[in-house]
């Protein structure tokens, strides 16, 4: 009787595991979904905002400048304006880099506290309270051979 029992409690808790895997899996994908796409904009809108000073302006420079930094160049935008915004732009690429990574670090830690603790936590009271019946549980009666008879 009791090797047919023997593991039920850890296929349960398996089985427990396995299924809250699946909240914690959309969140951390609709988390990411939603965050790099604010982020992904951000960048952009950085690196497709072109600042220019009275004298560029003057001399053209918005007609040509626009876009990302590449075809701003193949669009013939003067070399002054792509180094006066290089910097801006390289700052905005750096903060979507540190952004990703944070986002990467927070949905870890969102990971371990989510799924990992909890699925520890519930295998050591499944644990303890395998312990607990086992010390518990009754020895099998003894069959004296006095009472065949």
């Amino acid at each position: 009787m009791v090797s047919k029992y023997k593991n039920r409690w850890l296929r349960r808790w398996l089985l427990v595991i396995v299924f809250w895997a699946v909240p914690v899996a959309i969140v951390a994908v609709n988390e990411i979904r939603e965050e790099m796409s604010y982020n992904a904009v951000d960048l952009d809108r950085a690196l497709t905002t072109w600042n220019f000073t009275d004298v560029q302006r003057a001399a053209g420079a918005p007609a040509h400048c626009h876009g990302k930094p590449d075809e701003a160049k193949a669009a013939g935008c003067p070399a002054d304006v792509l180094a006066a915004n290089a910097a801006r732009q390289q700052d905005a690429i750096n903060e979507y880099s540190v952004r990703r990574s944070t986002l990467m670090a927070y949905l870890w830690h969102a990971f371990v506290g989510y799924w990992v603790v909890p699925a520890a936590i519930l295998f050591l009271i499944g644990v303890i309270i395998g312990m607990v019946r086992r010390a518990l549980r009754r020895p099998p009666p003894v069959k004296s051979p006095a009472n065949h008879g």
